[in-house]
C-alpha cells in the first residue's frame, strides 16, 4: 500500500511539475476568501485517486478538492486521506515550496504516510510501526531540549480577522522564546521537516484532516509527539496542532495551552 501511495504521488508530481513551467496559464478559482483552487490542484488529485482506486477499488477517499467519496461513511476498512497540493498559494507565485500528501487511515487509524516535495525531490514516507524515512533513509526528530534554541514553523489559515488576531498574538509568544519561527505555507511539509530534524517543532489552528494526517504519523514515527495545543491527542479532525520533538512539545504545550479552543456546550438532550 505505501508504494502504491508513492506511486500516485509521483504521478500527481508529474502533473504538476509540468504545470510550474507556464503558471501563466493556471485557471484559478476561489473556494473562499483568499483560498484558491487551481486546475492543478484537482488534476493532480484525479491522477492520485485513479492509481489508488485502480488497485484498491474498495477503498474510500477524502480529499481535499472532491471531499469524500460516497462509501467513506459506510463500512469500509480503509479510507485515504490526500492533499493534492498543499502549498497551492506558494505554486501559484512560483515560490517553490509545497507538496503532495497521502495517507491511508484503517478503521480511523493512520497506518501508512507518504508526503513528496516535487521541487527538491524529497520522499518522506512512513508506516505504523515501522519508522519514517527521506529518501530512504531513516530519520528522527531533533535531540533538542530547550525551546530557546528551537527553530519552529507555523501557519495561518486567511480570511478570518479574529484567527489572524490570534496568530500574531500566538506568533508573538513564540517568537520571543525561541531560536526563530518561520510560516513556509505547507503544513505537510512543515510536518515532514519536523520528523527529519529540519525543525524542532511545528504549531498551527484551523487545519484540515488532509492537511495533517500523513505529517502526523510521519512525526510520531520519528520518535516526535503530535497533540493539539493542550497535549491531548484528538487532533485530527479538530485541526488545531503541535508537533514537536519530546522536550520541546512540553515547553511548546506549556505556552500555546490558552489558546486551545474551548469545547462546545454539551447540546441539550431530547425531548422524550
Amino acid at each position: 500500500m505505501l508504494n502504491t501511495a508513492v506511486k500516485a504521488a509521483r504521478r500527481a508530481a508529474a502533473v504538476i511539475n509540468r504545470a510550474s513551467f507556464d503558471l501563466d496559464r493556471l485557471i484559478v478559482n476561489e473556494k473562499n476568501h483568499k483560498d484558491f483552487v487551481t486546475d492543478v490542484d484537482q488534476a493532480a488529485e484525479q491522477a492520485i485517486i485513479e492509481v489508488l482506486s485502480k488497485a484498491y477499488p474498495e477503498h474510500a477517499f477524502l480529499a481535499e478538492e472532491s471531499g469524500a467519496s460516497a462509501n467513506a461513511h459506510d463500512e469500509s476498512e480503509y479510507t485515504w486521506i490526500i492533499d493534492p497540493l498543499d502549498g497551492t498559494t506558494n505554486f501559484m507565485h512560483g515560490f517553490p515550496q509545497y507538496s503532495i500528501s497521502i495517507a491511508l487511515a484503517q478503521r480511523g487509524v493512520v497506518t501508512q504516510a507518504v508526503i513528496y516535495d516535487p521541487v527538491r525531490n524529497d520522499l518522506f514516507t512512513a508506516t505504523k510501526g515501522g519508522g519514517a524515512y527521506l529518501n530512504d533513509k531513516r530519520i528522527r526528530v531533533t535531540k533538542l531540549d530547550r525551546i530557546a534554541n528551537a527553530l519552529l514553523s507555523t501557519g495561518y489559515v486567511a480570511g478570518n480577522a479574529k484567527a489572524l488576531d490570534e496568530y500574531l498574538k500566538m506568533y508573538g509568544i513564540m517568537a520571543e522564546r525561541c531560536h526563530g519561527v518561520r510560516r513556509p505555507g505547507s503544513a505537510a511539509l512543515d510536518l515532514a521537516y519536523v520528523a527529519s530534524g529540519r525543525l524542532d517543532g511545528f504549531y498551527e489552528k484551523g487545519l484540515k484532516p488532509w492537511d495533517i494526517a500523513a505529517g502526523s504519523l510521519m512525526v510520531t514515527e520519528a520518535g516526535g509527539i503530535v497533540g493539539e495545543f493542550n497535549g491531548e491527542s484528538d487532533y485530527l479532525y479538530k485541526g488545531d496542532i503541535i508537533a514537536a520533538s519530546p522536550k520541546i512539545f512540553g515547553q511548546m504545550v506549556g505556552l500555546l495551552t490558552p489558546f486551545h479552543a474551548t469545547p462546545a456546550a454539551p447540546a441539550a438532550p431530547a425531548a422524550e
